[in-house]
């Protein structure tokens, strides 16, 4: 069944986020949306990560002069229409045949930022030659160092503007949709003569058998070293969750930090990101950009999110279901249902720029029990 009948059984055009993942459940084959759609374990995470947003609410100011709205904001010193970038998310073949490159093409159509996966079905030139969107690249350590060093040379060499250490995967979560599904480990264009991506196992997901043999459970906060001895682009590491690793990564001198659990999929329990943002804020002092991903479907979440201190959020899941079920068009219409969403959340809240949303703006569940006491 192609997008657009299920689009037409499904009735009239999504109005929102969610609306998509619907359509992309009815699209994708089985395996394919579950490995997109699932978490790790009990998946508690997974769930907390979108709830705990629900639990902050917003406290708006009125009689403020709304009728112009810049959502433009600066990361790293490029320019980007909204606080809105794309994380980086594996195989969006998986969900379209173009892949990776439309997802770019829709990054570039809303003049945002987005993060390219280590795990792409796309490879790091084809995506770099289809679009003038701005390019990040993401990065995991394989056992096999020259591998990695050898990725992150091609991402440079091709226009990427910065490097996403992801930190949180010494070993693959345990992702029990993918074992029950028998999730075959897919062709990574990246790695074509580099390494060979068949692991024979009759035991659940193949996929997780090729993580375990190729990354690399040794990395620690000394290569980072390295990984600078390597490359001259900035490096952020994704998937700090506490104030000791935020503190450690500012003395180690990356350029930025995203909060993350890895979209709920390594260690379920971890905290919902969105209920440690302030913690690593305030441990960063504002000396690096923290950014935050994980559960943002509404613009009101962004609202919430930069208000507790983050410079931008990164936006997964939403993107490759938009793809799925439209294509580029899909993925495009995600980011600007946001964005429009943010525009009239600031709106609303008295806020025409986003540096006038302020802590102020919104009440957690910690200031309730404050209150309280």
């Amino acid at each position: 069944m192609d997008a657009e009948t299920v689009s037409g059984e499904m009735g009239s055009e999504p109005v929102n986020v969610n609306e998509f993942q619907a359509l992309a459940k009815q699209a994708l084959p089985k395996m394919y949306y579950d490995y997109y759609a699932g978490g790790a374990e009990d998946q508690h995470t997974l769930k907390e990560n979108v709830e705990a947003f629900q639990r902050i609410t917003i406290c708006p100011r009125v009689l403020v002069d709304v009728s112009q709205i810049d959502m433009s904001t600066t990361i790293l010193g490029y320019k980007i229409s909204a606080p809105i970038m794309i994380a980086p998310t594996a195989m969006h073949k998986f969900a379209n045949r173009e892949g990776e490159i439309a997802t770019a093409r829709a990054a570039a159509a809303c003049n945002t930022i987005m993060i390219l996966s280590y795990m792409s079905s796309s490879t790091v030139e084809e995506v770099a030659a289809s679009c003038n969107a701005i390019r990040f690249f993401q990065l995991y350590v394989y056992k096999r160092r020259d591998i990695s060093a050898q990725l992150v040379q091609r991402a440079e060499r091709n226009g990427y503007k910065a490097i996403v250490l992801t930190v949180d995967a010494p070993r693959l979560g345990r992702r029990e949709s993918d074992i029950k599904n028998k999730m075959v480990a897919p062709r990574l264009r990246n790695f074509e003569g580099l390494i060979s991506t068949e692991v024979a196992t009759d035991e659940g997901s193949n996929l997780e058998a090729f993580a375990k043999d190729a990354f690399d459970a040794t990395l620690s906060w000394k290569d980072i070293s390295w990984l600078r001895s390597i490359t001259s682009l900035p490096i952020l590491i994704k998937g700090v969750l506490t104030r000791e690793d935020a503190i450690k990564a500012v003395e180690v001198g990356v350029a930025g930090i995203v909060v993350s659990n890895h979209g709920a999929r390594q260690l379920d329990y971890s905290p919902a990101t969105i209920t440690v943002l302030e913690e690593v804020v305030h441990a960063v002092g504002g000396k690096i950009p923290v950014l935050l991903d994980g559960g943002i479907r509404r613009g009101t979440d962004v609202f919430k999110a930069l208000a507790l201190g983050a410079q931008a959020v990164l936006v997964g899941r939403p993107v490759v279901f938009g793809l799925a079920a439209k294509g580029e068009y899909g993925a495009r219409r995600v980011i600007e249902m946001l964005k429009d969403e943010l525009e009239l959340t600031m709106a609303l809240s008295g806020c025409p720029s986003l540096k006038h949303i302020t802590r102020s703006h919104v009440r957690t569940e910690h200031d309730r029990l404050q209150s309280m006491l």
